[in-house]
């Protein structure tokens, strides 16, 4: 596989030059400085696409182009964001960019609880708390009609999980869930969430299903026509939350997705992490029957907790995924194209632990979930059972 590295640009605490350090041959990035909707011009993506080939690297990926929430929801004029999105695949494709990861997450992209959760060795781990979590639904924000999604027994449970907390808590929760996360494409006050949320009222289930759809009937012939290979990432946590529907968080929901639109440029970010927190996905089983429309690999792992509502990013060789059976499911997909002259598979290592001087360090806290040394553990552990499951392989 080809071994990345997310990279949030300028901006980012980590330089290129720590990165071509890491062993990573390629850089997933994107443009975050363009607002949603706006189009990615040729000059803008060259100039990064530059930047990062001076430094010896490759811009691999892109992750993400936003879907501009207006086409998740069909509001009026929704039409002018799908030809948007679908220039800006033309452009990355003129600059020889051929990999796009993006989500279809209603409102809010990857949620957690606790930034620096300690682990039993001293690390400091991305966790979600659902307790802390309807906590924050039920309580702070106030969500109308919440009370209905949770149980008399998890309200009260949530209520006395608000009580334990000290105003400082209160208000690092608050700001984790409605600031944003790294690669989040908003950041919300709880009167514009709330909002948001309502926008959100008339879409269920099936009619994200229906929107997901139309907007990759619009984009996919245009990246098919360029050689862009589109991936989407799972839903994270792989459930609905806040009352939004969230539809790509099992197998059935993939299988459903890739019937519904054939197309060999739509396939998926496999990301093991997200999916692998539902106990009834079977990893291994699901890379070695979606693997040809597998586009880009996230590699990580969680660990449920209790009912497996809650959960915590564990190390990458540890947690809830049999990594080895999914490094060897992939391994084996990549032998496969490389004898039909098939497209190369990217991974990177996701999420890793706070580790070290890091703990300390304002460069390492500016990126929840993306410091060096945790995500150059991470990726050391995968190259080494990659090496290992190809000589297995013979």
């Amino acid at each position: 596989m080809e071994h990345t590295w997310r990279w949030f640009g300028p901006k980012d605490p980590i330089t290129l030059a720590d990165v071509r350090q890491t062993g990573a041959t390629g850089v997933v990035t994107a443009l975050h400085e363009v607002p949603n909707g706006a189009v990615w011009t040729v000059e803008a993506i060259t100039e990064r696409r530059e930047a990062i080939e001076a430094a010896g690297l490759t811009w691999s990926v892109v992750e993400s182009i936003p879907v501009h929430d207006d086409v998740k929801r069909r509001a009026p004029g929704y039409e002018r964001w799908l030809e948007s999105w679908a220039q800006s695949v033309r452009n990355l494709a003129a600059c020889g960019i051929d990999v796009v990861c993006y989500n279809f997450m209603p409102v809010l992209d990857w949620v957690r609880t606790d930034l620096a959760y300690p682990m039993p060795d001293g690390a400091l781990a991305l966790r979600f708390d659902q307790d802390a979590f309807a906590a924050f639904d039920l309580f702070l924000l106030q969500r109308p009609g919440a009370e209905a999604d949770y149980t008399a027994a998890e309200t009260e449970r949530a209520h006395r999980h608000l009580e334990s907390m000290t105003p400082p808590e209160v208000d690092r929760l608050v700001a984790t869930l409605a600031a944003g996360l790294p690669g989040s494409e908003e950041v919300w006050t709880l009167d514009a969430l709330r909002a948001e949320l309502e926008a959100y009222a008339a879409v269920d289930d099936a009619a994200l299903r229906s929107a997901l759809v139309e907007f990759l009937e619009a984009v996919v012939p245009v990246a098919a026509e360029c050689g862009v290979r589109l991936g989407i990432h799972p839903d994270d946590p792989p459930r609905p939350v806040l009352g939004l529907p969230r539809i790509m968080s099992t197998a059935a929901d993939a299988r459903w997705l890739l019937d519904a639109v054939p197309q060999e440029a739509s396939g998926l970010t496999f990301c093991t992490g997200s999916f692998g927190v539902r106990a009834d996905n079977d990893l291994v089983a699901m890379v070695e029957e979606f693997a040809p429309r597998i586009h880009f690999a996230h590699l990580r792992s969680t660990r449920r907790e209790g009912d497996g509502r809650s959960f915590h990013e564990a190390p990458h060789l540890d947690g809830d995924v049999d990594m080895v059976g999914v490094i060897e499911a992939l391994a084996r997909e990549e032998r496969r194209r490389a004898d039909h002259g098939g497209a190369r598979i990217p991974m990177r290592p996701d999420h890793g632990h706070l580790l070290l001087a890091e703990q300390t360090s304002e460069r390492a806290a500016a990126v929840p979930g993306y410091s060096l040394v945790g995500r150059l553990k991470g990726l050391a552990e995968l190259r080494g059972v990659e090496r290992a499951v190809h000589r297995q392989l013979g």
